[in-house]
């Protein structure tokens, strides 16, 4: 009688338990009516996840009554999230529809390792999709990110161009390939690129501010994350890409195109890609040795299975782009303000880079223990060098040779939810060996960077309002092979706290507080010497600190079908701020020039760093949107009241979006103010207006989608400079061109 009892008992608890469950259902299509096969639908609270079939049909049971998101994601399509109810026993009904949009993207990985909404994430983050980044495509990731909010451009020609976020620029802004640094020299020198291929990526994300809690301290400004078209889900049979690129006023053309194939749990996958330019056209004629070329193919395969997976990756990079006026340096040294372009030099400087990567990446999920949900490794080495090529006369000869080699491995372990508890841990190390050789060694011998941190980030759920709070404890330590260099060792806590509000149905108030630490590059450090490429006589400096930033990020959001809104204020104070101070040794009041080149130490003060953002898309009916965007920031050194050098001016962006059926024209102004805010050594930069139109249309079907897109760019061919360009006087911007593009996917 008792076992009979105890089997009733089981049963009816049996019973009781599945009852508390609900399930999701829905049809994914693309537009209204052709439906997707394949599309990845996940519940972003759980992890839950299913698959469309055939006619877009997708299920998700076993889900406890909660208010959750569902993101629906497809490569080459907008990622879509639908908020959804679920009830005891009940169903959630959601249809979704994808579309290839060039505005906004809505997901974001880069904060957390998974999919999370960015409406949703504590952080402000942009979301570049790749339409968006066909359309403004180039062999630089600075060039496809110029126009955001909150980014601009520091180059020294269009090969180098990289992002600077909020006016960060160098080793405060870290560049990321699937979570993990590019391990490159592109922070260093604005002559150095990032090996980074646009044209491959699935989408770019830009975190706005520090990020060091889960990057460590070279994500103190922000990070830049280069995502690429695989994700670690199983997908049977065969999906792939191909894009064609060709543009009018750099002479550009370029393609790229991978394919992955899924059978029995293992995913084989493979992209190449190519790009060319020609030395590019202004107003006021073509800039000399402006012209790049880059080489970019990746290979892998993994094992996908329901629980885990394992992967590995090799990629290849390599490019070759001219330095434009670098051979001005070389020869008559520091350059003349307000010269314009001219005739061919006699010498050219061109950079010759090549990058191999290793990776190796793998995980657990939907873990039943009690205290872990899942666990995501990396291992990564890569072997970096780029070669300074001297042309003279048609004669090549390698002036400098950098090499830069990192292996590095991260580990994040996902907590299981606990209550309102959930939360993530992890360890991360590195071990970098540098050497620079030839005309232009900066640095005597190789020098050993090794660094290891642990880190956590939580989060309490209260339903309208959520808490993140978090703190990372990192080592950097230094060890030149020069044994009149001093070896140093860097340890700091970061920590930070934050609170996101939900105001009103689709509307959300959040703040953070910040406290990270930076520990100055070893090149802040050690250089010494002519450096071309930031136009400067070097001197390191051994007793640098580490930099501490305390600041504070409010932002206002709102999200509806018709309306998306994000405004943000920031306020940074970082305490010992390390920059280049120009030098006057012989107290004459004059900057000191060696070689030809003003002569400045890396130093330190006080800096405070202010401003806004703002981002807002309307949809008025079913024919016009429109979408404004604005930014500004402010940067001064307190200490003498100096402002920082190379800081954006104040810009905004406004524009139309037309659409009819599946046709997308978007003319846009670009504004930017007089930046007169300007640090010793920089000249004034007049501000200027731009007109565009980027044009895209898109044919769908069931297994596949053609885009085609058209940028038609600064149409009144209009004479502008960028601020933060090195020789931003002698080489204006690009004029009046065209772009066009096509891809098609297949899934």
């Amino acid at each position: 009688m008792k076992t009979i009892n105890l089997a009733v008992i089981i049963l009816l608890l049996s019973v009781s338990a599945y009852a508390q469950t609900g399930s999701i259902s829905g049809r994914v299509t693309f537009g209204t009516a052709t439906p997707l096969h394949g599309v990845s639908v996940t519940v972003l609270q759980t992890r839950q996840t299913a698959q469309t079939d055939q006619d877009g049909n997708f299920t998700i049971t076993g889900v406890l009554p909660g208010r959750y998101t569902l993101l629906a994601h497809l490569d080459g399509f907008s990622d879509v999230t639908r908020v959804v109810t679920v009830t005891s026993g009940g169903t959630a009904t959601a249809n979704l529809q994808l579309e290839v949009l060039s505005l906004t993207e809505q997901v974001t990985v880069t904060l957390s390792g998974e999919e999370q909404s960015v409406f949703d994430s504590f952080q402000t983050v942009t979301a570049v999709g790749s339409t968006r980044i066909t359309e403004k495509a180039a062999t630089s990731i600075g060039e496809v990110l110029e126009h955001e909010v909150g980014v601009a451009k520091r180059s020294f020609g269009p090969g180098t161009a990289r992002p600077v976020i909020r006016g960060f620029d160098g080793d405060r802004v870290l560049v990321l390939q699937d979570g993990v640094r590019a391990g490159s020299l592109g922070s260093q020198s604005g002559d150095h690129g990032e090996p980074v291929d646009p044209l491959s990526a699935e989408r770019i994300e830009v975190v706005k501010g520090p990020a060091t809690l889960l990057y460590g301290s070279n994500a103190l400004g922000g990070v830049v994350n280069v995502i690429s078209h695989h994700d670690n889900r199983f997908h049977d049979g065969f999906r792939g890409f191909f894009t064609g690129v060709g543009g009018t006023a750099d002479r550009q053309a370029g393609a790229a195109g991978g394919v992955e194939y899924g059978v029995n749990n293992w995913m084989l996958r493979g992209s190449l890609s190519a790009q060319r330019t020609g030395d590019y056209n202004t107003p006021i004629g073509r800039i000399p040795n402006s012209a790049s070329r880059s080489n970019n193919g990746s290979f892998g395969a993994g094992y996908f299975a329901d629980k885990g997976f394992f992967s590995g990756t090799y990629t290849l990079d390599i490019r070759r782009y001219g330095v434009p006026f670098a051979a001005e340096f070389h020869e008559h040294g520091h350059k003349h303000e307000g010269e314009e372009p001219h005739e061919e030099e006699d010498e050219e400087i061109d950079l010759r880079l090549r990058r191999h990567n290793v990776r190796f990446t793998g995980g657990f999920r939907d873990l039943t223990n009690s205290f872990l949900s899942g666990v995501n490794y990396s291992f990564d080495y890569t072997n970096y060098r780029h070669k300074e090529i001297e042309i003279e006369d048609g004669i090549e000869e390698v002036g400098t040779i950098f090499d830069n080699k990192i292996f590095s491995f991260r580990s994040v372990f996902e907590q299981q939810r606990y209550g309102r508890l959930t939360g993530r841990f992890g360890i991360e190390g590195l071990n970098r060996t540098y050497l620079v050789e030839g005309e232009e060694q900066l640095i005597d011998g190789e020098v050993k960077h090794n660094s290891f941190s642990v880190f956590a980030l939580e989060e309490l759920n209260y339903g309208r309002v959520r808490f993140q709070f978090g703190g990372r404890v990192e080592n950097n330590r230094y060890r030149p092979e020069n044994p009149d260099l001093r070896d140093r060792s860097f340890t700091a806590f970061s920590g930070g706290a934050g609170i996101n509000v939900g105001l009103w149905e689709g509307g959300a108030f959040v703040m953070n507080y910040t406290h990270a630490n930076r520990a100055p590059a070893l090149e802040e450090l050690y250089n010494f010497g002519p450096h071309i490429g930031n136009v400067t006589f070097e001197i390191g400096n051994e007793n640098l600190r580490r930099e501490t930033a305390n600041g504070v990020d409010f932002s206002l959001r709102h999200q509806t079908g018709r309306f998306r809104f994000t405004g943000d204020v920031y306020y940074y104070h970082i305490s010992d701020f390390v920059f280049l101070a120009p030098q006057d040794e012989d107290g004459d009041g004059d900057v000191d020039f060696e070689d030809g080149l003003p002569v400045a130490r890396f130093e330190q003060e006080n800096a405070r760093f202010v401003g806004a953002e703002l981002k807002a898309e309307a949809t008025f009916n079913r024919y016009i949107g429109g979408f404004v965007a604005f930014d500004v920031t402010r940067a001064r050194l307190t200490d003498s009241n100096t402002n920082v050098p190379r800081i954006p001016p104040a810009r905004a962006r406004l524009g139309l979006d037309l659409r009819y059926e599946r046709l997308s024209v978007r003319p846009e102004v670009v504004i930017a103010a007089d930046q007169d805010r300007i640090f010793p050594l920089e000249t004034r930069t007049e501000g200027y207006g731009l007109f565009n139109i980027a044009a895209s249309y898109t044919i769908g079907r069931q297994h596949s989608a053609h885009i085609f897109s058209m940028n038609a760019y600064n149409l009144t061919n209009k004479l502008y400079r960028n601020h933060v360009n090195f020789v931003k006087d002698l080489m204006p911007e690009i004029g009046r061109g065209v772009r066009f593009g096509y891809t098609v996917r297949f899934f």
